[in-house]
C-alpha cells in the first residue's frame, strides 16, 4: 500500500483528489476536492456517507435533497486557504447534493461512512474556534471548523492546520490506532496538503508517520507539495514539517469504528516531554494568521 499519493494520483471523473474507504483500504475516512469553473455545477450522491463541503478557494450553493426535503446553503467561502476561516455545509447521508460555483473555485468535501441520518445545517465561518496550539517553533494554527464537540457529526471529525514557514506540526509524534476507553480513539487519518508560495515559487514540506507495532505498520517520509495526500491508517504521525519561507495548509479528515466520537491521542514516549517547554516560549508571532470574522448581531 503505498500511502503518500502525490497530486493527481487519485484523481477521478471530476475530482482532482478521490479518496474513498475502498481505495484507501479502510472503513470509514473519505475526502473528495473538486474544481468548478466559472459558472460550474456538480451533482453527488452522499449514500452511506456524511460530508461537509469546505470552500478552499472561492464560494458556492450546496443544495441538498432527500427524505426531509431540500436544503440551500450559500457559502461565501474565501480567497485561500491562507486568507481566512470558511463558512461550510453539513450533507447527511441519503442525499443527493449539488455544488454549484459563480465565480469558480475550490472545493473540499470531507466525509465519513456512518449510521444516523443527520440535519443538514449550514457552518458560518464565525463558529469556527481558531485555536493556537503549541509554542515556538511548534507553533501552528487549528480551525475546528468539524471537531468533535463543535459540530456535531455521526463519525466524521474535521479540522485545518496553518503551520508557519520554518515550523513543525503534529508534534510530538502522535497515533490514535487502539481503543483504550478515555486514553486513546481509533481513527483513519487523511492529510490534505496547500501551500503558499513565494515570488513565484512553489512551497514544500515533509511528513512522517512511523510504526506503533499496531495495523498495517505504516511507515512514511515524504516531500509534499501542494494537492498531495497522505494516509495514515495507524502508527505514530509527526512531523508535519513546513520549508522556511513557505507556510504549510493541510486539511485533517478522520473517522473511525468507535462508538464515542472523539479525537483521543497518545504521544510517542521518547517525544512526549517537548509539551513541557512550550510554557516556557511564547507562540510564533505570525499566528494566527487570521482569526474567524465576528458574529453579526
Amino acid at each position: 500500500m503505498t500511502y503518500h499519493l502525490p497530486a493527481g494520483r487519485t484523481a477521478h471523473g471530476p475530482y482532482v483528489v478521490d479518496v474513498t474507504p475502498r481505495t484507501a483500504g479502510w472503513g470509514f475516512s473519505a475526502l473528495r476536492v473538486l474544481n468548478l469553473p466559472p459558472g460550474g455545477t456538480h451533482t453527488f450522491d452522499s449514500d452511506d456517507s456524511e460530508w461537509i463541503v469546505l470552500p478552499l478557494s472561492g464560494g458556492c450553493t450546496v443544495a441538498t435533497a432527500g427524505d426531509s426535503g431540500r436544503d440551500t446553503f450559500e457559502l461565501i467561502g474565501r480567497h485561500s486557504v491562507f486568507g481566512g476561516v470558511s463558512d461550510f455545509a453539513y450533507v447527511p447521508r441519503d442525499a443527493r447534493t449539488t455544488v454549484t460555483s459563480a465565480a469558480g473555485g475550490r472545493f473540499a468535501l470531507t466525509g465519513a461512512r456512518c449510521t444516523r441520518r443527520l440535519p443538514a445545517r449550514y457552518g458560518p465561518a464565525s463558529s469556527v474556534p481558531v485555536e493556537l496550539r503549541g509554542t515556538g517553533n511548534c507553533s501552528r494554527q487549528v480551525n475546528n471548523f468539524g471537531a468533535a464537540g463543535v459540530f456535531e457529526c455521526d463519525r466524521l471529525i474535521a479540522v485545518e492546520v496553518i503551520t508557519p514557514g520554518g515550523n513543525w506540526s503534529s508534534f510530538p509524534p502522535h497515533k490514535h490506532d487502539e481503543h483504550r476507553p478515555g486514553e486513546e480513539s481509533v481513527l483513519e487519518e487523511i492529510y490534505y496538503f496547500e501551500f503558499a508560495g513565494h515570488d513565484g515559487v512553489p512551497g514544500l514540506g515533509y511528513q512522517r508517520a512511523s510504526p506503533s507495532g499496531q495495523g498495517r505498520g505504516t511507515d512514511v517520509l515524504a516531500e509534499v507539495r501542494d494537492g498531495d495526500v497522505v494516509l495514515i491508517p495507524d502508527g505514530w504521525h509527526g512531523p508535519s514539517m513546513a520549508v522556511p519561507g513557505h507556510h504549510m495548509y493541510y486539511l485533517n479528515v478522520m473517522a473511525g469504528p468507535d462508538a464515542e466520537r472523539a479525537w483521543l491521542i497518545r504521544d510517542h514516549p521518547d517525544h512526549a516531554w517537548i509539551r513541557g517547554t512550550w510554557p516556557e516560549r511564547p507562540v510564533d508571532p505570525r499566528l494566527p494568521l487570521y482569526t474567524a470574522p465576528e458574529r453579526s448581531a
